[in-house]
C-alpha cells in the first residue's frame, strides 16, 4: 500500500515539473521569437514605469495622421532599461520607435502590450 502511495505521488510531482519546464520553454520561445518586426514614427507622448509586483515601462505614441483623420495611438512596452532610458529621454519628441511584437505571452507581467520597442531615434535631427 505504501509503495502505491509513492508512485502515485511521484507520478504527479514528474508530471506538474514536466508541465512546469514545457511552460517555461514555451515563455523563453514566446519572447525569443517575434510574430513581427516594425517601426513606428510619431510624438512620444508618455512612459511610465508600472506594476505592483512586475515593475514595466509602457508608453505611449501618437501617430501623425492625415488631415481630417482621427489620431491614433500606438501603445508600447519597454523591456530593456537602457532602452527605456533612450525612450524617456525623448518624450514630448517626434521620434521613430523600432518594435518586436511578441504574441501569446500568458500576463501582463511581460509588458501590458505585445509590442516592445527594442530602440528608438530622434526624427528632428
Amino acid at each position: 500500500m505504501a509503495i502505491t502511495k509513492n508512485r502515485v505521488l511521484l507520478s504527479v510531482v514528474g508530471l506538474l515539473a514536466v508541465v512546469a519546464g514545457l511552460f517555461g520553454i514555451y515563455i523563453k520561445l514566446a519572447l525569443t521569437w517575434s510574430y513581427s518586426t516594425g517601426e513606428r514614427a510619431g510624438y512620444l507622448q508618455k512612459i511610465s514605469d508600472k506594476g505592483w509586483v512586475c515593475k514595466t515601462w509602457e508608453g505611449e505614441l501618437s501617430l501623425v495622421a492625415l488631415p481630417g483623420a482621427a489620431p491614433e495611438k500606438f501603445l508600447f512596452t519597454v523591456r530593456d532599461a537602457e532602452v527605456a532610458k533612450l525612450v524617456n529621454a525623448a518624450v514630448g519628441k517626434r521620434v521613430a520607435l523600432t518594435y518586436e511584437q511578441h504574441m501569446g505571452l500568458p500576463s501582463t507581467c511581460f509588458g501590458e502590450t505585445e509590442y516592445f520597442v527594442v530602440g528608438v531615434k530622434d526624427m528632428n535631427q
